[in-house]
């Protein structure tokens, strides 16, 4: 059906039955017919239950929070919490958290209108349609979910899908609160230079070293089986212990680029723990995103 209309040009179509298991589809100067399904062997929709809370959320927010976070996910059989997007509502504030144990982010906004504490996961695959069908002229979206089905309101739209059980990890516990060595510096100067020193680096680990001195960044990559090596210096403004360190390329490259502020600020504690990378502080309250980047061991 989808074929046939993007064929034709713009004109009244007019659709009947023929048979009971075909339709006409007819324009001016011709006509189709198309096979169908009886109706009754659709499977009945299943809807929240009575029980279900309900919260609103706008829709730009919304579509933000899953973009900033759905590419976060995990592919992970055993534990399947890890494959969606976690929702930690509460009235003050609502966060967005995805995580694949390597990298954790999460996209924080106030404006959600919730009367108290709840949560649910929404696996990646239901994420992404919603954010590809939410228009831009919509402003808001009622959100009713209970223990297994969530139900997403918006226009003349109604979308129902089933959610993750199972219980999220306790994302707050691992988010670094004392971590010493400071990095300021502007976001896309960062990632362009990880993109390039990043071409030199081994294809299969994607292995980049940070090395970190008093107003001075430097980032190196090689591959010593096709004899490939790049560096790059970078001035930045650095307070804290002289450090090497190493990361992924693609995992940071997603995340940087995937933050929209210009100012950067990525705390370290030392070789071996976690990363966390926030906007800066002038931009904090503008940049809702977000996030923890596990090293990796380098020599």
């Amino acid at each position: 059906m989808i074929d046939l209309l993007k064929e034709l040009p713009d004109q009244p179509l007019r659709i009947k039955t023929v048979s009971d298991s075909s339709f006409e589809c007819s324009w001016a100067s011709g006509n189709s017919v198309l096979p169908y399904f009886p109706a009754d062997d659709y499977p009945e929709i299943k809807t929240t239950g009575d029980d279900a809370l309900k919260v609103s959320f706008p829709a730009e927010s919304l579509v933000d929070g899953i973009q900033s976070t759905v590419y976060a996910t995990a592919d992970d059989e055993i534990r399947p919490a890890m494959n969606g997007i976690f929702f930690d509502i509460a009235p003050e504030s609502t966060t967005l958290v995805a995580s694949d144990s390597h990298k954790l982010i999460c996209y924080t906004t106030k404006d959600v209108e919730a009367p108290e504490k709840a949560s649910f996961i929404l696996h990646k695959k239901p994420a992404g349609v919603l954010r590809a069908i939410i228009g831009k002229d919509v402003e808001k979206v009622d959100i009713a979910f209970d223990g297994t089905t969530a139900q997403f309101v918006f226009g003349n739209t109604t979308m129902v899908c089933r959610l993750v059980v199972g219980k999220y990890p306790k994302y707050r516990d691992v988010i670094p609160t004392s971590n010493a060595n400071i990095l300021q510096i502007d976001r896309q100067l960062l990632l362009n230079t990880v993109k390039r020193v990043a071409v030199c680096a081994n294809k299969a680990s994607n292995h980049i070293k940070f090395t970190l001195k008093e107003g001075q960044l430097e980032i190196s990559a090689q591959d010593l089986g096709f004899a490939l090596a790049a560096y790059e210096k970078l001035s930045c403004n650095y307070a804290g212990d002289d450090l090497t360190i190493g990361f992924k390329s693609t995992f940071l490259t997603e995340i940087l680029a995937n933050m929209s502020c210009n100012g950067l600020v990525i705390k370290f504690a030392d070789a071996r723990r976690a990363a966390l990378i926030l906007p800066a502080e002038e931009e904090a309250e503008t940049e809702k995103v977000c996030g923890i980047l596990m090293p990796i061991m380098i020599q």
